[in-house]
């Protein structure tokens, strides 16, 4: 009797020490095996402090068994509350109560969200609006309050080696009927990622081409002022994205590097303002020609913060067709190189590009216009978080910036045509950049375009943005 009484005791001081700290102050499992194994080691205590009742019961002690009945409750309470936790993972569901935005393998902090989550689907996404002023208005634009995008990104995480990742984006509040000025519903990317090992990675899908800045991390809160830069617009088209695939990772830590085989761009869609409109898009593609795309970043250890790198794209864009009477392969190359450095609160950027594009002649006569066989831009901007001078502990942002851009999408023109200088560009811009919470960005810009030829209205622009 002595000795059954010392097991009930010690079964109970067990379970009292389990029971103490609160099921909200465990540290909450991840995946579903680990909470099965927390459920089946609790099942087993609730058995063991249940024979020690019954053990008490037949031994005439029903005080301690008493006790031993409301702390079994308890931790079936608790236990049902880990059997709920499962129930979630098995619903595959996986929208976090708290979001990290954390950017991975390249791609935005919203559009990342899949990456950490432990199975099953992730919801995240982003938007923008501004209303912009002409200034200096030539008569031929209009001020303008514009929903620019609502995007939402849908993730599936099938295994820890096997993810799907998407990004639907709405245009201009719109689809206006078909016409891609008043909007457009597009699928911006949507791929399979194959975890093999952290330097060899595979990817096939939609995939957003792995250049500059922009083309992968687009969400209004990681670059400054209302629009894009228009540098990674018109000589880096943004979003460009085309089916694909290749391998991604990691040759050391600081080293990573992604490469893609692509369908080629269509040249019948290139024009004196670049090459963009020869896009596929994941849209009835051509793919007679294939493109071959590779960047790498590097992010050394003795300079924090600081990262660069570069990327190329080359391949045939005459995708088989015929230029005025005859076959051309307009073998077309893009080229830059990019360096960021964030610091505290400094922010660093400056990125430039260069083109060339074979039988630009033959395209040009085609598409009734001058295309450029060579194009460049770059860019340089700068912005500081001044906020923490002012408050030390504070955590939102306030950030002036200043940014400078030089681009020319004709910078030489085909044998037998003459430059244009009213696409030699150059675009100053001062703005402020202000987050209340880290999500959420209220911006405010002015941007002066000088043309070498011609005159071009400026603009102010006020707008916001967010990511969830």
């Amino acid at each position: 009797m002595k000795k059954n009484k010392q097991l009930l005791t010690g079964g109970i001081l067990i379970g009292l020490v389990a029971l103490n700290a609160p099921v909200s102050a465990l540290e909450k499992p991840q995946t579903m095996e680990e909470m099965w194994k927390i459920i089946q080691a609790q099942q087993k205590q609730i058995d063991e402090m249940k024979a020690g009742m019954q053990a008490a019961a037949a031994t005439s002690a029903p005080a301690p068994a008493k006790s031993a009945g409301a702390d079994v409750k308890n931790l079936e309470r608790k236990t049902d509350v880990l059997s709920q936790e499962v129930e979630k993972l098995r619903t595959n569901l996986s929208i976090p109560e708290e979001a990290k935005y954390k950017s991975a393998y390249g791609l935005g902090p919203a559009a990342s969200k899949v990456y950490s989550a432990g199975k099953g689907l992730s919801i995240g996404g982003y938007g923008e609006g501004n209303y912009s002023a002409k200034v200096g208005d030539k008569g031929d634009t209009n001020d303008t309050a514009d929903m620019e995008r609502m995007v939402l990104y849908a993730g599936y995480k099938f295994t820890d080696r096997i993810l799907f990742n998407s990004e639907l984006e709405f245009e201009h509040a719109s689809t206006g009927e078909g016409a891609e000025e008043k909007g457009e519903v597009s699928v911006e990317f949507a791929s399979l990622d194959f975890f093999i090992d952290q330097r060899a990675n595979a990817r096939a899908g939609l995939v957003l081409m792995p250049m500059g800045f922009i083309n992968r991390i687009h969400e209004p809160l990681f670059y400054f002022g209302n629009h894009r830069p228009v540098v990674e617009q018109r000589i880096i088209p943004s979003t460009w994205r085309e089916m694909g695939a290749g391998l991604f990772g990691a040759i050391t830590p600081n080293l990573t590097y992604t490469a893609y085989v692509v369908n080629g761009l269509d040249a019948k869609g290139f024009s004196s303002d670049g090459i963009s409109e020869g896009r596929g898009g994941g849209s009835n593609a051509r793919a007679e020609n294939f493109g071959y795309v590779a960047r790498m970043d590097y992010d050394p250890n003795f300079i924090p913060g600081l990262s660069v790198g570069g990327s190329a794209y080359f391949g045939n864009s005459g995708q088989n067709q015929t230029f005025v009477g005859r076959k051309a392969n307009v073998f077309t190359q893009l080229y830059e190189a990019h360096l960021q450095w964030k610091y505290r609160g400094l922010e660093f950027r400056t990125l430039g590009s260069w083109g060339h594009i074979n039988n630009a002649d033959v395209v040009s006569a085609s598409v009734g216009e001058v295309v450029g066989s060579e194009n460049f831009g770059w860019y340089t901007e700068l912005g500081y978080d001044v906020l923490p001078l002012l408050f030390r502990d504070t955590t939102q942002y306030l950030a002036p910036f200043f940014r400078y851009e030089r681009l020319n999408t004709v910078a030489k023109a085909p044998t037998g045509y003459d430059s244009d200088p009213t696409k030699d560009w150059q675009i100053y811009q001062v703005g402020l950049q202000y987050k209340p919470i880290p999500n959420v960005v209220l911006k405010a810009d002015y941007r002066n375009f000088v043309a070498k030829q011609g005159s071009l209205a400026d603009d102010f622009n006020l707008g916001f943005g967010f990511i969830f």
